[in-house]
């Protein structure tokens, strides 16, 4: 499975947008999510999709980096694992953690 952080997307797009959009690129969506205000709703402009474990993150960050998405240039990296993540899936690697040097957490 590849998770990915997706950044600078579209405030008005939704989460099949967002599928369609990877989806057009050739590769198969297990789930996407975008985050949102608490309080609006609205979008905050980032978001996550986990895909098939077909292919590589490198090879997927390659091919959907700086690519357009409604005018917006997107950036996509590896997602970092929560800590409940690496816990649960036993990953060894090491993850962000929330605490003063280092920020706020990404992840699902």
């Amino acid at each position: 499975m590849v998770k990915l952080f997706i950044g600078n997307i579209p405030h008005n797009s939704s989460e099949p947008d967002l599928r369609t959009w990877i989806e057009g690129h050739g590769f198969l969506v297990e789930s996407v999510q975008i985050i949102r205000d608490r309080s609006t709703g609205l979008s905050r402009g980032f978001g996550f999709a986990i895909l098939n474990e077909e292919w590589g993150s490198r090879a997927v960050i390659s091919a959907l980096n700086g690519q357009r998405m409604t005018g917006r240039i997107l950036t996509v990296n590896e997602a970092l694992f929560s800590r409940a993540d690496a816990t649960d899936a036993g990953n060894s690697r090491r993850t962000v953690t929330d605490d003063a040097t280092t920020g706020p957490e990404r992840g699902f």
